[in-house]
């Protein structure tokens, strides 16, 4: 715990009691389409053994030695006030063997948690020098999530791949195969980030700390230049904004991306942090680990598709609306292909304007100076109507 003094140049909150989660599973934060895929995993006969036989292959060995080597880990007396956030993050989720951690020269504010026998934890000095306590302890409890979960292994994996991927580029079948791979497994891993975001804020318990650490990876060090609430206007307006031309663009942003964007990843967690499984856990109602191997798959494979579906459904994303409109029907998605990639804009387009006769026109204000009560459809816009009904569809609009 925190006990008010300075670390090093980092200024301690006064110590505060947290709550702690004992026996906790991590399937009571996981994302659902983070569950569902570690719930499989784990169902799977001889999964371990596979695993540990490809330890062979991957160079986990040598990132531990070159950890030890050139980086310096975190005890008592090295990095001490790291020691007690990764200690008291142990203790609140109760994950019974604290990982090592080490810190390593890098002005790149980054975390990562690696290793196939056992998960190690690595925080660049960028991200020490970036986060208040506070902050860093929400991080902390963000990467001893990953390693609750088991996110090391596939992390691992995935590092591996993704270089293998780069080596035998030359190999077209080869690359779009293992390339394949890779793109599967970092739509799961942006996925694991959301869980471990969360973690983060039960381990911390300050969502306002969590926010601020967010905001500093994507903005640096000038929190007085920041606002949280403008900062989650921008999630929403990424999201929303734009048309199918857009969505498209996002998409092709994030697939090379192992972790979400910084504004949906804080727009998420307070999404998560408003919820009522968040209020359920914070009062002591959660799975447990040793409930584990009683877990369904097919339960959490059905958790996931509605957690994607209810994505979909009440996404502002112009192809997500798409999408949900295909599949509900709507009656103005005809209407909307005729008017090309401007009729999926978040706005709803104004309807167009007909031919007006002579001494009318089409505004409310108008109609009433001409005499025509308000409510009352004029002649000029029945024959708008007919003559958007008449038109034909025109290809390339």
């Amino acid at each position: 715990m925190s006990d008010g003094h300075q670390h090093n140049g980092h200024e301690s909150v006064p110590s505060r009691q947290r709550r702690r989660f004992p026996g906790i599973s991590s399937r009571a934060y996981e994302h659902p389409a983070d569950r569902s895929a570690l719930v499989a995993l784990r169902k799977l006969s001889g999964f371990d053994t596979v695993f540990k036989a490809l330890s062979g292959l991957l160079p986990e060995r040598s990132l531990r030695l070159l950890f030890l080597s050139d980086s310096v880990r975190v005890s008592d007396r090295q990095f001490a006030h790291l020691n007690d956030m990764l200690r008291d993050a142990c203790y609140i989720l109760d994950l019974e063997k604290v990982p090592p951690m080490y810190v390593n020269q890098d002005p790149n504010p980054n975390a990562m948690c690696i290793g196939l026998d056992e998960p190690i934890i690595v925080v660049t000095t960028g991200l020490v020098e970036l986060l208040d306590e506070e902050e860093m302890r929400a991080v902390v409890g963000h990467e001893v999530g990953h390693a609750l979960s088991g996110h090391s292994v596939y992390r691992t994996i995935l590092l591996f791949l993704t270089s293998l991927a780069v080596r035998v580029a030359w190999i077209p079948l080869g690359n779009f195969a293992i390339m394949a791979i890779v793109t599967a497994l970092r739509e799961w891993f942006r996925k694991s980030e959301l869980s471990a975001d969360r973690a983060g804020l039960l381990v911390g318990q300050d969502l306002q700390a969590s926010m601020r650490g967010l905001m500093k990876i994507a903005g640096g060090n000038h929190l007085h230049e920041m606002n949280v609430d403008a900062f989650l206007e921008q999630a929403e307006e990424y999201e929303a904004g734009g048309d199918l031309r857009d969505s498209v663009l996002k998409i092709l942003n994030v697939l090379p991306r192992s972790h979400p964007f910084t504004t949906v990843r804080a727009a998420e967690l307070k999404k998560w942090a408003a919820s009522r499984d968040y209020q359920r856990l914070m009062d002591g109602h959660y799975p447990r680990r040793d409930e584990d191997k009683d877990t369904s798959v097919r339960e959490s494979w059905r958790d996931s598709a509605s957690s994607y579906a209810d994505e979909v459904r009440t996404s502002k994303d112009p192809l997500m609306k798409l999408v949900s409109d295909i599949a509900g029907g709507a009656g103005d998605l005809g209407d909307r292909v005729r008017r090309g990639f401007g009729g999926f804009t978040s706005s709803a387009p104004k309807p167009p304007r007909g031919p007006q006769q002579p001494g009318t026109s089409s505004g409310s204000s108008s109609d009433t100076a001409s005499g025509t009560a308000p409510g009352t459809s004029s002649g000029t816009s029945s024959g708008a109507q007919d003559a958007r009904d008449e038109e034909p569809p025109r290809d390339g609009a």
